[in-house]
């Protein structure tokens, strides 16, 4: 979601906390083209570097997926290169 001059824009007013657990990694690779079912709802997503974290994607490009990652600070803006998931599942 952009605003007018290009800017990641705040998070959605009212945007909820994602669940409280961490779910374990599928057994199977997803590949990150079909990410775009999970727009506008809770993601979470594992790296092909370890990381893994809760995501609330908002724009799926060619190449990345722009949304807000969770923190314990609350929501922040965070775009993600495509080639970068190895794997996500959406709630």
């Amino acid at each position: 979601m952009y605003d007018r001059s290009n800017r990641i824009a705040p998070p959605p007013q009212g945007l909820a906390p994602p669940p409280a657990f961490s779910p374990p990694i599928p057994a199977f690779q997803v590949g990150p083209s079909g990410i775009r079912g999970c727009l506008y709802r809770p993601t979470y997503i594992w790296l092909f570097n370890g990381n893994h974290f809760w995501f609330f994607p908002t724009f799926v490009g060619r190449q990345s997926v722009i949304g807000y990652r969770w923190s314990r600070f609350g929501w922040f803006n965070y775009i993600i290169e495509l080639r970068q998931v190895r794997s996500f599942q959406c709630f």
